[in-house]
């Protein structure tokens, strides 16, 4: 039971951050295909916007779910760590970069620099959530050995594996652009609102072109997981797809009144219908399950205390930073000012910016950091546990 506990904590993990960080993603999907500089000036704004106040923090669930794996369930991470090394180092590359194009191409003075660090950030977007769906593809279709022990390249190049790292592309792509839309519409920027709406709706089109490919691709290639999936996982795959088409709806009649939920709830259900289609087992192929894999109870049971302790700790803290987020009351210096004046008078974006102070640019403020810092907490104490 407490190894099951530890494994529905990680897909939950895995949840938060797919359907928070997934968006981030996104956001630099669109930034790459928003145009010229002066084509893509307000759709770029509203996404710079929209990410500042919580791209770091997003990341918090990534670290999370590593010291949950690793911990909990040893084995399986070396073997998967060790398989998979190549697209995981890629992926992390990816968040380096991206986060450093995101934050340099604000400070840069020349143009031809801004556009080069905002190509990084926007590249980086793409790379990161790729290799991210190929560790899962290889993951889900058994092509992780128990004993793996060096790096393979057939074990995330396959046909499934490549088609789940362009879905994870596709499914930011598409948070991102139903984000952008509730954003624009909260701000009353109808222009916008339609802009990203169109966007919305060709990226859950492509999104469920590339979900029916994978479903058919595993009907070919492996056939237990394509069961699973279409068998004690189909609520799930059925949830995902009503959400997507309930939103492209909504976003046709011009409504998008709670599609942020909607859109999450689906990209959710996808991730548990994957969750739901392994279980018990954590490398398919293998006899590597929860239990087998597991830590020993002792270190399982502290991982469960410690993450309602991290619950209590980091939870009003993201409560907080969304909510702050949401009444657009973090970098008031910039965009509350702006807001306060008539759209007829407001000046162009950049037009007259002044250089931000290093406080000023830290808009994840505190929250973020006490997240942070709940996590580098839950690793230290879980470690320390372990050595006792």
């Amino acid at each position: 039971m407490a190894y099951d506990t530890v494994g529905a904590i990680l897909l939950a993990g895995i949840t938060l951050y797919a359907v928070l960080g997934g968006a981030d993603f996104g956001g630099g999907l669109w930034d790459l295909l928003a145009g010229n500089t002066a084509q893509g000036r307000a759709p770029r704004a509203l996404i710079d916007e929209s990410i500042t106040p919580v791209w770091e923090a997003n990341h918090v669930w990534l670290v999370f779910n590593l010291v949950i794996f690793w911990t909990a369930f040893p084995h399986a991470f070396a073997a998967v760590m060790s398989a998979l090394a190549l697209p995981l180092w890629l992926a992390l590359a990816g968040i380096v970069l991206r986060g450093a194009g995101f934050a340099f191409r604000k400070e840069l003075s020349t143009l031809s620099m801004q556009r080069a660090a905002g190509a990084t950030f926007a590249f980086s977007s793409l790379v990161t959530p790729f290799f991210m769906g190929t560790v899962v593809g290889a993951i889900a279709t058994g092509a992780v050995p128990a004993d793996a022990s060096r790096a393979s390249l057939a074990a995330w190049t396959s046909p499934t594996s490549l088609l789940a790292g362009f879905l994870f592309v596709a499914a930011c792509g598409y948070l991102a652009a139903v984000y952008l839309v509730g954003e624009a519409t909260r701000r009353g920027n109808r222009a916008m609102r339609a802009y990203f709406a169109r966007r919305a709706q060709a990226a859950a089109i492509v999104a469920g072109a590339l979900s029916l490919a994978a479903l058919l691709e595993l009907q070919n290639s492996d056939k237990f997981l394509f069961d699973r999936l279409t068998g004690r996982s189909l609520p799930f795959v059925v949830v995902a797809g009503v959400c997507g088409l309930v939103v492209f709806a909504l976003l046709a009649i011009g409504r998008p009144i709670g599609i942020r939920i909607i859109a999450a709830l689906g990209v959710a259900a996808v991730v548990w219908g994957w969750g739901v289609a392994q279980y018990p087992v954590l490398l398919p192929g293998t006899a590597v399950t929860l239990s087998s894999a597991g830590a020993p109870q002792d270190t399982v049971v502290a991982v469960i205390v410690v993450f309602v302790a991290a619950v209590l700790l980091v939870g009003p803290s993201f409560a907080l930073l969304y909510a702050l987020q949401g009444r657009r009351m973090l970098g008031g210096g910039e965009h509350g000012a702006l807001a306060a004046v008539p759209a007829s008078l407001q000046a162009p974006p950049g037009a007259g910016r002044p250089r931000r102070e290093p406080a000023e640019r830290e808009r994840a403020g505190p929250a973020a950091h006490t997240a942070a810092l709940g996590v580098v907490t839950i690793a230290a104490v879980i470690r320390r546990m372990r050595q006792r």
